[in-house]
């Protein structure tokens, strides 16, 4: 079990804003800026290259209607994507995740190195 199934069950705390059979998107407890959200297949492959190609499409198939969402709600600009995959490519939770984090005309976010609580 990870962190993401455990928010899934309702066993732990998440802003769950985006659910249907196979999939969340939920805010991200840590974000790089206001409404870095996360869009999980609700099944826990630690990789994308452990998830069948079907499912890869189904999930990437979601980005831009929840990007849309995002980017109306925060009245950002632009958003990036990201998907990491394994701990050397800085991936925090063995779950795949897809980050979508907004963009500010008004701001300079850039990339930033998180740090995550060991407990959480």
């Amino acid at each position: 079990m990870t962190l993401f199934t455990d928010i899934i069950e309702g066993k732990r705390p998440g802003f769950i804003f985006f659910e249907d059979d196979h999939h969340v998107a939920i805010l991200d407890k840590y974000p790089i800026d206001t409404g870095h959200s996360l869009v999980i297949p609700k099944k826990p492959y630690e990789k994308i290259i452990d998830m069948p190609k079907n499912e890869v499409a189904e999930l990437f198939s979601l980005v831009p209607q929840i990007a849309n969402a995002i980017l109306k709600a925060t009245g950002a600009v632009a958003f990036s994507i990201a998907q990491n995959n394994g701990k050397e490519a800085k991936q925090i939770i063995p779950h795949v995740h897809i980050h979508i984090i907004p963009r500010y005309a008004d701001k300079a976010t850039m990339w930033t190195k998180r740090e995550i609580p060991e407990d959480d």
